[in-house]
């Protein structure tokens, strides 16, 4: 079933760049898209979660955001060059959601799924947070952190539309969609600088 058959409105997940995304993902991007501050917020707030065991980076870069590294961690992103750059990965897979929301891994295969400021590019994201509860572990977490930055021609209408609260209430409909996951926990992180919220939930 096709996320504009669940919960959301017609165009809710058009873009204005309609293009390929592996276009616009093709330059490397060796940057941070959050200030330092909001850096810092999602890092305290993957210590609370207990990211230490086999962790999946969903929609990686560069830098996964960690305090400290995991048992083992996989991330899969756009850009080969800046996976390649992640130092602490084990495992890099290139993957484009939007096209194939389908994660190449084996069910129950993680403890932890994390997914850092990138939940509002995705164009089908009721099929992957049930791909990504598929490949979580019994009583694992998908963790979800995002801000109010974004590049705007590849976030969805919807996520545009709407403000930080309404960001929140997004994040909790894919999850209620889904219908893989316990009730979510949503919370506003301490930031002093950009605001950053959280929105995490255990797999069914």
């Amino acid at each position: 079933m096709a996320d504009t058959d669940l919960t959301f409105p017609r165009g809710f997940f058009d873009r204005s760049d309609a293009r390929d995304d592996a276009v616009f993902y093709g330059p490397p991007r060796l940057v941070q898209h959050i200030d330092d501050a909001a850096v810092a917020a999602v890092s305290a707030f993957y210590d609370e979660v207990g990211v230490d065991g086999d962790v999946l980076d969903l929609m990686s870069s560069w830098v996964s955001h960690l305090s400290t590294p995991p048992r083992h961690l996989t991330v899969l992103g756009m850009n080969h060059a800046e996976l390649r750059a992640n130092t602490w990965a084990h495992e890099r897979v290139v993957h484009d959601l939007n096209a194939d929301p389908t994660l190449p891994f084996a069910d129950a295969a993680f403890d932890t799924v994390v997914n850092t400021v990138s939940v509002d590019y995705l164009t089908r994201p009721v099929e992957v947070f049930r791909e990504v509860a598929r490949v979580l572990r019994p009583g694992g977490q998908f963790a979800i952190t995002f801000s109010n930055r974004c590049f705007p021609t590849k976030a969805v209408r919807g996520w545009l539309a709407t403000d930080d609260a309404g960001h929140v209430r997004i994040v909790e409909g894919y999850f209620a969609a889904s219908g893989a996951f316990a009730e979510p926990v949503t919370e506003q992180r301490p930031s002093a600088g950009d605001p950053l919220f959280a929105v995490r939930a255990t797999r069914l």
